[in-house]
């Protein structure tokens, strides 16, 4: 039986401790863990400025400032894992971070810009995307890796996920930013279509995920990539809410892509996996 009033020892600076533990659950931290959390920071900073832009009726900045937060909430994870400073504090950070930046805040812009001339109704859709998205990072987040589960499967997620979703709900913006602007009067067809995206996050349909890419390239290709990079970059800068556009309607067509590609990998898993046998049909 365990002594219930363990005995204290004598610290070098003359405090006492309990004998066999740590003096003090709060040592120095390496800095490669807080470079990640820190960014996740200044994502939920940005993320929080963009309601800010949309109640000032300042909607490109909010938008822009939503798309600067899915930026360093794609570089936290990718830093972490570079400088090995992953922690579960961080991760629950980044989770709750992007609740706030992909679950509430592109909803919320749409609902000042637009959703909000038809009230309830307009709410109702707030409501329902913000709480999918919820939903959809509870899953993420309590999925437990399966031992037998095929290396194939890491290359999809399960539903849009949360960057995504908030990038697609924010299509009817950029479609009004580069003279659509007959949009913002047809809340109900915005409201629908906020529905569809909190649909896809929920779903179980397979999406490409891309973290399993590789982190070498063929030589042959480092100059055409690099050319590419510059010229999506070229695009971006001068011609951003078409180039959104572009992307957002790209991930709709690539949906249907990537349901197909997985339902391939799974019937070559079903046909290798056939019992053989010696059985001929006899004519």
């Amino acid at each position: 039986m365990a002594n219930p009033m363990p005995p204290f020892g004598q610290r070098p600076d003359g405090r006492r401790t309990f004998r066999g533990r740590r003096a003090s659950p709060f040592g120095p931290m390496p800095i490669r863990t807080i470079i990640p959390n820190a960014l996740t920071v200044l994502a939920l900073c940005a993320g929080l400025t963009a309601i800010r832009f949309a109640l000032e009726g300042r909607f490109e900045a909010a938008v822009a400032a939503i798309i600067v937060a899915s930026v360093f909430d794609g570089l936290d994870g990718r830093v972490a894992r570079l400088l090995q400073g992953s922690t579960r504090f961080g991760a629950e950070l980044d989770s709750l971070t992007d609740f706030v930046n992909f679950g509430v805040a592109p909803v919320i812009v749409l609902y000042l810009w637009s959703l909000g001339d038809i009230g309830g109704i307009g709410w109702i859709a707030v409501l329902g995307y913000a709480v999918c998205c919820a939903l959809r990072l509870a899953r993420f987040n309590v999925a437990l890796e399966d031992p037998d589960k095929p290396a194939w499967t890491a290359n999809y997620f399960v539903g849009v996920p949360a960057p995504a979703g908030a990038m697609l709900v924010m299509l009817p913006l950029y479609l009004s930013f580069v003279g659509m602007d007959g949009l913002k009067g047809l809340p109900l067809l915005i409201a629908a279509h906020c529905f569809l995206v909190a649909f896809l996050m929920v779903s179980r349909i397979p999406t490409f995920s891309g973290k399993r890419m590789g982190l070498r390239i063929k030589r042959d290709m480092v100059l055409p990539i690099l050319l590419l990079v510059g010229f999506s970059a070229a695009v971006i800068l001068n011609y951003p809410w078409i180039a959104f556009t572009a992307l957002s309607v790209g991930y709709l067509c690539m949906i249907p892509v990537g349901v197909l590609r997985y339902r391939h990998h799974q019937a070559r898993m079903a046909g290798a996996h056939l019992p053989e046998t010696d059985d001929l049909p006899i004519d």
